[in-house]
């Protein structure tokens, strides 16, 4: 399995012989409702387009989850799987292959996966975390990018790979809206995971506006690295820098 990391909630996961491209926003800021005064996000170097992707999974409709921008720039005819909201988005935009999935949903992508939808982050419809396993191989990884994770998901361990935020992000009044400082250590206890990959406040991003003054974060990887310790798993710990290829032995 090889993971490359793009900044934000955006990776390239290669495998089983595919290349599936997961929450992308890869061109131009991020912005919601195009109100960059509000909330903007840049890239602190430009990305290098992926090419040959099998497969677009999306967890949310949020522009951080399905940009636009991005969505925009890669071949409509790419099959698409993602959580109704996100299915809204790509279908409005002209991609002609989208399978919508709910929580508790499991679609089988060709001879190679099964993607499981599971309970996500109520932002403020409950949107999707995903468990794709192997066909092949009898691996998995799992991928939730707010830290809200289902009840059931240690029904579906041992998981190799965890991408998952390490710490929170709060807003005044609103509270977490990313849960990651210790709620991602008692996931990968529950999952058995053999890897961890922190997403969602990883390096490579600029943020600016009135919501970025705003929010406050507790923890960091080097705290999560402690409590991993302290916790007595032996799930490595695998911090990726923007744009490497990480391949993890399986």
């Amino acid at each position: 399995m090889q993971l490359t990391y793009y900044g934000a909630n955006s990776w390239l996961l290669e495998f089983e012989q595919q290349r599936i491209l997961i929450d992308p926003w890869l061109v131009e800021s991020l912005t919601f409702g195009g109100q960059k005064w509000f909330f903007e996000g840049t890239h602190a170097q430009p990305i290098t387009m992926p090419e040959q992707i099998d497969l677009i999974l999306l967890s949310q409709g949020l522009p951080d989850h399905a940009h636009p921008p991005t969505l925009e720039k890669l071949d409509r005819s790419i099959p698409v799987v993602g959580s109704k909201s996100a299915a809204k988005v790509v279908q409005g935009l002209g991609y002609s292959n989208v399978t919508a999935l709910s929580p508790g949903e499991t679609h089988r992508w060709g001879d190679a996966l099964e993607i499981h939808a599971t309970a996500g982050a109520p932002v403020p419809q409950i949107e999707n975390g995903y468990v794709l396993s192997g066909l092949t191989s009898g691996k998995k990884l799992y991928y939730e990018p707010h830290g809200f994770s289902d009840s059931k998901l240690p029904s579906y361990g041992p998981i190799d790979v965890v991408l998952a935020p390490v710490v929170d992000l709060t807003i005044p009044l609103a509270g977490a809206f990313v849960k990651g400082n210790e709620t991602t250590v008692k996931l990968l206890k529950d999952v058995q995971a053999r890897y961890v990959l922190p997403t969602t406040a990883g390096e490579g991003i600029e943020y600016s506006g009135i919501i970025d003054k705003l929010l406050a974060m507790k923890g960091s990887p080097e705290d999560f690295q402690r409590q991993l310790q302290a916790a007595e798993l032996e799930t490595q710990f695998v911090n990726a820098k923007p744009q490497e290829a990480i391949a993890l032995a399986l």
